[in-house]
């Protein structure tokens, strides 16, 4: 996808808020696999109809979405079930140097704590990914990071592209081990225009009754 095909940008600021979820846009990159993204008008008043109403196609992880417990772990809760304090309050916005995996290594030095929510900017966060192919190569908790968050039982996680885990780590491992820690995983973000250290969160999933996911609108405002 080209990236001149829309001229909308992101984030937007308004009153200190800064949005850094992608926008949701027909025919966008999705996760290999999942449901195309489908964007299109069931009545339309330019063809007669009375009102605008638009027909949505797509997967519960399109864009900046949230990951339930029961996308891995089919027992566990679904996205109705989230705390609210998970997704709303103080978070933290940890820059990661390493340009191919999240590491424990470079994560010790950043002191993360019980109870916290964090956010992790890449160099995925260089460029409108969103508006581009899939990337292969993106970056993402290595398995061993995902394991070193799940003992410190932090709140919430967030990255910048459509995965917690890449295709360089064992995906699925990566996201049990988060999910079983009870961290729920917020991912598509865009932090191109924040930078690391200490903000005010609201980041608020639809309520789809059993959903393993859902798309979500992600608000940061610094501290």
């Amino acid at each position: 996808m080209a990236e001149s095909k829309t001229k909308r940008k992101t984030p937007i600021s308004s009153n200190g808020w800064i949005d850094v979820s992608v926008p949701i846009t027909d025919g966008m990159i999705s996760w290999p696999g999942d449901p195309k993204v489908h964007i299109a008008r069931s009545l339309d008043m330019e063809k007669g109809a009375e009102a605008n109403v638009t027909k949505l196609n797509m997967g519960a992880h399109t864009g900046t979405h949230m990951d339930a417990p029961r996308h891995f772990i089919n027992s566990k809760a679904g996205i109705d079930k989230m705390p609210l304090d998970a997704a709303i309050g103080k978070v933290r916005i940890i820059g990661i140097r390493n340009k191919e995996m999240i590491t424990p290594e470079e994560l010790r030095s950043h002191r993360i704590r019980k109870g916290e929510r964090i956010l992790f900017k890449t160099v995925n966060s260089n460029s409108r990914w969103y508006l581009k192919p899939f990337n292969k190569k993106f970056v993402a908790l290595s398995t061993e990071a995902a394991r070193f968050l799940a003992e410190r039982k932090i709140k919430t996680l967030g990255v910048d592209y459509l995965s917690i885990g890449s295709l360089q780590s064992d995906i699925g491992e990566v996201h049990r081990l988060i999910l079983k820690a009870g961290i729920w995983a917020i991912e598509g973000l865009d932090l191109s225009k924040v930078e690391p250290g200490d903000y005010e969160m609201i980041c608020l999933p639809l309520r789809i009754v059993k959903s393993d996911g859902s798309p979500v609108r992600t608000l940061l405002r610094k501290l």
